[in-house]
């Protein structure tokens, strides 16, 4: 099927998030055209493409990655990419990217509040503000995590990040993702995810826009095995939402802001270079609505490991073991007989960075509020605060619906590294293990 979308002109007022139409399916080959006739029909790259247009291969795995694996899309543009000016640095601000060279790790629980929306006009580029990593970028292994803020469009500027594949978190305001490939419009409780080397724009609807951000430096999310789930179940393919192709035909003078290495460099255009007429392929950004998660739970007894709400995963080259793992803690049935329902003490090989979007996470009640962030690393000992036990330990068991309530976890096989700035920011909580300081001794030796 193929899914028409008008052109987009720089002077329209914002496109209503009705006006934007989406194909869907996890990584399908899909194709849209904005143009009829402008895709190539029987061919990926003609003697000469219709429209004038050029063809330009957009691979964001290897051309020898296996068939499964491999994800690429063909792209028809007004000019292809190279069209434009060479780079020169830009001051990169807060951003980083692994390794943090001889940044300490202290093996110390940390929580964070929310980090403030500044007053002063800030786009998405500027807004960016790096709280931990681990790998290393020019090895494609490990992950960069990241806050984003803003509070006004990005207007002639557009941005490319070539070390990693990007994650969206909304925790506070809706905006519009323009790419390359289309028009996604973006919520909290829904994610976002750009394909590395797409070229983008992060615009707020109305309102400041606060989130999160994970920056994959290694293999592009997929899907996680249900294992013995079976075919439903988890987030099922037809719930993820790829945009259809709309285009900017600008002779406006613009910008392009590209992250590589770790440095932040800039090239002059005199054009947008949201210039996809028609493109077709499974390399794409897309969209998921969390609430179509289909939770799976025990209906007996003891809690199951969290492996059980992982949405996306990287895997790494060990099976089994993440290179990250996205995992989320959406409202739920809690029906379980005789046992600790919320997530019980344990230390753990992986690493764990921890968000909330909403509401209150179920293994803690105070002090981790929406937009602020944990961090319990590898084999860093943590659980349920002291009254969260007590609570959970004595209350009759009856069905329990957990509703209004959406945390996230970033969970890495490698240690995650905090910032230099988050280390130190005035947000850190000087406080947070003493919401364990009252476990109380409860052993008395008796059977």
């Amino acid at each position: 099927m193929r899914l028409y979308c008008k052109r987009i002109q720089k002077d329209q007022p914002m496109t209503k998030p009705s006006d934007i139409c989406y194909s869907h399916g996890f990584n399908n080959e899909h194709e849209s055209e904005a143009l009829k006739g402008a895709l190539p029909i029987g061919q990926f790259n003609p003697q000469k493409c219709p429209y004038g247009l050029y063809a330009e291969q957009f691979s964001s795995t290897a051309f020898t990655a296996p068939k499964h694996e491999n994800r690429r899309t063909w792209m028809y543009r007004i000019r292809p990419s190279i069209s434009m000016g060479d780079y020169s640095p830009i001051d990169k601000g807060l951003l980083r990217t692994a390794p943090l060279n001889g940044q300490p790790c202290p093996p110390n629980v940390m929580r964070w509040d929310a980090q403030p929306i500044t007053e002063t006009p800030t786009d998405f580029i500027d807004g960016l503000t790096t709280v931990a990593a681990n790998g290393d970028a020019n090895t494609q292994i490990g992950i960069g995590i990241h806050l984003y803020s803003a509070n006004k469009d990005m207007e002639n500027r557009y941005f490319c990040n070539a070390d990693g594949e990007l994650l969206f978190v909304p925790e506070k305001g809706e905006l519009t993702a323009r790419t390359e490939l289309g028009l996604l419009h973006v919520k909290p409780g829904e994610i976002l995810v750009i394909p590395r080397g797409i070229k983008f724009q992060i615009n707020p609807m109305g309102e400041p826009i606060r989130g999160y951000l994970c920056e994959n430096y290694g293999s592009p999310f997929t899907l996680p095995e249900r294992g013995p789930v079976g075919a439903n179940g988890f987030a099922n393919q037809r719930d993820f939402c790829y945009p259809t192709a709309c285009f900017e035909d600008s002779e406006q003078s613009s910008c392009l802001v590209t992250k590589f290495c770790g440095e932040l460099y800039q090239a002059e255009l005199d054009h947008s270079p949201l210039d996809v007429v028609a493109w077709v392929g499974n390399s794409a950004p897309y969209k998921y609505d969390l609430s179509r998660f289909n939770v799976i739970n025990s209906v007996s007894f003891d809690h199951p490991d969290p492996s059980i709400f992982t949405v996306l995963t990287s895997p790494s080259d060990t099976p089994g073991t993440a290179n990250m793992d996205f995992v989320i803690f959406p409202p739920r049935w809690m029906v379980a007989e005789n046992t600790f329902r919320p997530p019980w003490y344990h230390r753990n090989v992986m690493s764990e960075f921890m968000g909330l979007v909403h509401g209150v996470y179920d293994a803690k009640e105070k002090g981790f509020e929406p937009g602020g962030m944990s961090l319990h690393n590898c084999m860093t000992p943590h659980g349920p605060e002291a009254e969260v036990f007590e609570k959970a330990s004595n209350t009759p068991l009856s069905p329990q619906k957990y509703d209004n309530t959406l945390a996230f976890m970033f969970e890495s096989r490698y240690v995650i590294a905090p910032t230099e700035f988050s280390l130190h920011s005035t947000t850190k909580q000087k406080d947070y293990l003493d919401c364990w300081a009252n476990l109380n001794k409860h052993f008395d030796g008796k059977a």
